[in-house]
């Protein structure tokens, strides 16, 4: 488990641990014998709603997200509902990134500059993502493709997949990371002409890093070089 010790540390003290349910059943081993607040996907706001109405009892509260809270997490949701108000003291633990996670694992595609996208558009337009894809794309970003992938939404990774192949040559190296640090741990390296053999495979769970024009792949390890002289 990957946790920093900072954030051990805010479990540990917490009185009231609150968090989606999948995530909690990860910590659970390191919060036994403490209240937890725990609801589904979806229901962000009522999460973090019941949080702050705990904390301004004088609770110890600590609100989870997988890997850094403050990256598609739940910090910047609790700071828009505090917006205003300054009652309780709020600290944004860092994490451990789950891109960071998945580029460990894969080598070090990330030594140059990228672009995180996530493919879900529960919270973003459609077009807005897309806009976003052909823009990384279009400037040779290596792309980290977040949420490319669930059992409603199929359509959005082909579409992206699509758009990045029109600027880029089916040899470009393709990183798939499924269940990075945890049970289930997968790490592959292929390329942009391949990946379609993992689409089945791809899920919520998920990491995709598509490589820059200088990304190769040596000894099944993805590398995006910084530009040193060698």
């Amino acid at each position: 488990m990957h946790l920093t010790q900072r954030a051990k540390e805010a479990l540990k003290d917490a009185d009231l641990i609150a968090g989606y349910k999948r995530y909690i059943g990860l910590i659970a081993p390191l919060i036994e014998g403490k209240e937890v607040f725990s609801n589904g996907m979806t229901e962000e706001a009522t999460r973090c709603r019941f949080a702050i109405d705990a904390a301004r009892t004088g609770k110890k509260v600590a609100v989870i997200s997988s890997g850094d809270s403050g990256i598609y997490g739940m910090a910047g949701l609790i700071l828009e509902l505090l917006k205003g108000n300054s009652d309780i003291e709020v600290e944004v633990i860092p994490g451990v990134p789950a891109f960071v996670a998945a580029s460990s694992l894969l080598g070090a595609p990330l030594m140059h500059d990228f672009a995180s996208i996530s493919l879900s558009d529960l919270l973003t337009d459609w077009v807005k993502i897309e806009e976003r894809v052909e823009a990384a794309a279009k400037a040779d970003f290596v792309i980290i493709l977040y949420n490319p992938k669930s059992s409603k939404r199929v359509e959005g990774l082909k579409k992206a997949l699509d758009i990045i192949r029109r600027h880029r040559g089916g040899k470009t190296p393709v990183g798939f990371v499924r269940n990075a640090t945890r049970e289930g741990e997968e790490a592959i390296a292929t390329t942009l002409g391949d990946f379609d053999r993992l689409f089945q495979k791809t899920d919520m769970l998920s990491i995709i890093i598509v490589g820059n024009s200088s990304t190769f792949i040596d000894n099944n390890r993805i590398i995006t070089p910084r530009g040193y002289n060698i």
